[in-house]
């Protein structure tokens, strides 16, 4: 018998070596900004400038390749008061796609939401159901979400709402 192997994309960064997640600081701004144009272009995220970047990039993960390698991905996780918080700016530069990148920084996310002793995660997403629903998040008890953050979700963008109870 001849078993073939199948191949996985590597969970790693171009360079072969594992994605470092970090937080962001203020000078990755405009590597923040950056990575997230392509996306903010084609409507999966909302358009900010730079200056979001800089004043939140304490709410942003980022993850790089290992040495001096561009951002390949961030996320956001925006406290909301009450035990509640929320996800948004979640994107991995079009190359470094299905290599594990996403799931790195909402593992990331995650943990720091526990430590901050977060008890439910949101978020809306126009098109990644799947990924989140694969990392267990559902669609919430109507009424729990941040109604701040609902009012301000665009209805024409046709955002889904998940969440996951930590």
């Amino acid at each position: 018998m001849i078993t073939v192997a199948t191949l996985r994309p590597s969970p790693h960064g171009t360079d072969g070596l594992p994605p470092l997640v970090r937080r962001a600081r203020p000078h990755d701004a405009p590597a923040l900004h950056a990575l997230s144009l392509a996306f903010i272009r084609s409507g999966a995220l909302r358009p900010r400038g730079i200056d979001h970047y800089l004043a939140h990039a304490g709410e942003f993960l980022l993850a790089t390749g290992r040495g001096r390698t561009p951002a390949l991905g961030c996320l956001a996780l925006s406290d909301e008061g009450e035990g509640a918080a929320v996800l948004y700016n979640f994107c991995v530069a079009r190359g470094n796609q299905g290599r594990g990148l996403g799931a790195a920084l909402l593992r990331a996310a995650l943990a720091d939401a526990r430590h901050r002793l977060v008890s439910e995660v949101f978020t809306a997403t126009t098109g990644g159901a799947a990924f989140f629903r694969r990392h267990g998040f559902v669609p919430p008890v109507p009424g729990r979400a941040p109604a701040a953050w609902t009012a301000a979700l665009d209805p024409a963008r046709g955002s889904e709402v998940l969440s996951r109870r930590l």
